[in-house]
């Protein structure tokens, strides 16, 4: 069963491995992705200026992820690989959005 995003939530979905995975910024999940890439808010200066890299979206990704169960951090990067980055922008744009504007 797919799972359905809510918006109020900020919430997207991510394709891993023909699955669909439930990405929520929580505040630990915020806090865990900012302690390793260091301040959102230049994470997301640097996504808006076309300069995030690869394995930071990855670990966004990773952070955001409701259920890792029987998922690991490659998986989550060859999903984005696969899919390509355009792909992967309405996802990151959701995750992003929700970083700036909270909850409505």
């Amino acid at each position: 069963m797919t799972p359905r995003p809510n918006p109020l939530r900020g919430e997207a979905l991510l394709e891993i491995a023909s699955t669909a995975h439930l990405l929520r910024p929580s505040f630990t999940a915020l806090v865990a992705a900012e302690e390793e890439l260091g301040p959102l808010f230049a994470l997301v200066e640097r996504a808006g200026a076309g300069q995030l890299r690869l394995s930071e979206l990855a670990a966004l990704f990773w952070h955001c992820l409701v259920h890792r169960e029987g998922l690991t951090r490659d998986a989550v990067g060859d999903a984005v690989v696969a899919q390509g980055l355009a792909a992967c922008a309405a996802p990151l744009r959701v995750l992003l959005g929700q970083i700036l504007k909270g909850a409505a």
